[in-house]
């Protein structure tokens, strides 16, 4: 490529500083690009709108300044956590989280908090193993079939909060409504992701439209109040809480949260490798050095447990690195970290503008239903993907023990127990027993196990 045609290439790579005009209409893409799926998770947990947007952007520049600024990521909120969070608020602050009119429960968030923490400590230390034996040793002891299939009852064990919200906790006068006015948003969202698929900005945004297009459906129907939004101030301060550490029987909550890593690592990594091929592909354009960023897993989780253990001191919701902003970053040739850690500081000061988390929290069950119907599934769909791409061989019988095993006992579970506990008593750990989600995962870490210890038979798929 001549040097003329060079200087002619337009995009940014993580070092690159943009323009100041480029920096802002490019980090405010970002910020609205992560919007939508980063406050509905906090509104379906009933984690403070303010906090959760200040913490993903503060969360973020952390993030970034760990990685050396060499990984360009944004990170929002996590929709893989929310089953085991919402275990969590029926059991430590069950009268707050099943009031409709409540839409922040201090006390529950406090013991998912040090969840939060607990997943970054084991983010971290996974990511420094990895630095130091490769990621080979990851993938034997979580391979394609538990982290797929994790993925899968993380989604479809969701199932019943997303028919709760559209209409199946509605009261009977209204149920009729409130179906209606999520099916009509599930269905926009989802004519959203398919037709402006490749349209660029528009293209990355569906949960957004989907979510005003049913909020403008609902207020004719008379879902929508408007009275928390004009008595809200304009500034307004986040609401901040402290982990509850002290209290005994978080910690058996919080190792429940943070197993749910299991499914989120391969995320992660998944996003890294995806993000190499485009950077480097523009760097050969531009006549640059390859970045290679693909090399760099341990630390890639080493950020993610940083992201993690800010939200997780502040109040905010679980985070992860959002694969809809590296689609963006993809569309818009732009990988300049300090475009990112513009987003980051417009998230956290959108974070202390009182009417605009008013406005959100305004947002109808119905909407949030129909949404979330939408994204779960999404999710669990997600964990078949996995398993497909690492051409999982589900001929083999161990492979079809491990996933077997963890759909019936953690989707079985979830539905069929009471609370969705297995009443295997832990002291200290699960005095109360194990969620379904956490023992599905650790019965087939643990039966993964034996397979690697005892060795099987080759089997070879037809």
């Amino acid at each position: 490529m001549s040097a003329e045609k060079k200087s002619k290439v337009i995009g940014f790579l993580p070092d690159d500083t943009p323009p100041i005009g480029a920096m802002l209409s490019l980090g405010f893409q970002q910020f609205l690009t992560m919007f939508p799926a980063t406050v509905l998770v906090s509104i379906l947990t009933k984690f403070d709108v303010g906090i959760t947007l200040l913490a993903s952007g503060l969360g973020t520049i952390i993030a970034l300044l760990v990685s050396k600024r060499k990984i360009p990521m944004y990170y929002g909120s996590s929709f893989s956590y929310i089953a085991v969070i919402i275990t969590v608020m029926s059991k430590f602050a069950p009268a707050c989280f099943n009031d409709p009119a409540q839409v922040y429960c201090p006390d529950g968030v406090q013991i998912v908090q040090v969840g939060i923490i607990l997943t970054a400590v084991f983010e971290i230390l996974i990511g420094m193993l990895i630095m130091r034996v490769g990621k080979a040793v990851l993938d034997r002891v979580l391979p394609p079939i538990v982290t797929g299939s994790m993925a899968m009852v993380i989604g479809i064990a969701l199932a019943n909060a997303a028919l709760g919200n559209a209409g199946n906790w509605a009261a009977p006068e209204v149920a009729a409504t409130t179906w209606t006015v999520a099916f009509i948003t599930m269905i926009a969202t989802i004519l959203f992701s398919v037709y402006l698929q490749g349209k660029g900005l528009i293209g990355m945004l569906p949960i957004l439209l989907g979510a005003i297009f049913g909020y403008l459906v609902a207020i004719p129907f008379g879902l929508v109040h408007f009275d928390s939004v004009s008595s809200a101030s304009w500034f307004e301060l986040p609401k901040f809480t402290f982990p509850a550490f002290t209290n005994g029987e978080a910690w058996g909550m919080a190792l429940s949260i943070a197993l749910i890593f299991i499914a989120t690592v391969p995320e992660s990594t998944a996003h890294l490798y995806q993000m190499s091929l485009y950077i480097d592909e523009l760097a050969a354009e531009m006549g640059r050095k390859p970045y290679n960023i693909k090399e760099l897993i341990g630390l890639n989780l080493i950020a993610d447990g940083a992201d993690d253990l800010t939200v997780g001191l502040l109040g905010g919701c679980a985070g992860t690195n959002y694969g809809e902003n590296n689609s963006l970053m993809a569309i818009t040739r732009n990988y300049s970290t300090a475009v990112l850690m513009t987003a980051g500081a417009m998230a956290i000061v959108f974070g202390f503008f009182g009417k605009l988390v008013a406005l959100v929290n305004t947002m109808p069950a119905a909407v949030v239903g129909g949404l979330s119907i939408y994204l779960f599934g999404v999710i669990g769909m997600q964990g078949v993907a996995l398993i497909q791409s690492e051409k999982v061989n589900l001929f083999d019988p161990k492979q079809l023990a491990v996933g077997a095993v963890i759909l019936i006992t953690g989707i079985g579970g979830n539905l069929a127990l009471a609370n969705g506990v297995f009443p295997f008593q832990i002291p200290f750990l699960f005095p109360n027993g194990i969620p379904a989600i956490v023992f599905a995962a650790i019965l087939g870490i643990v039966l993964n196990a034996v397979f690697l210890i005892f060795k099987t038979p080759e089997v070879r798929g037809n």
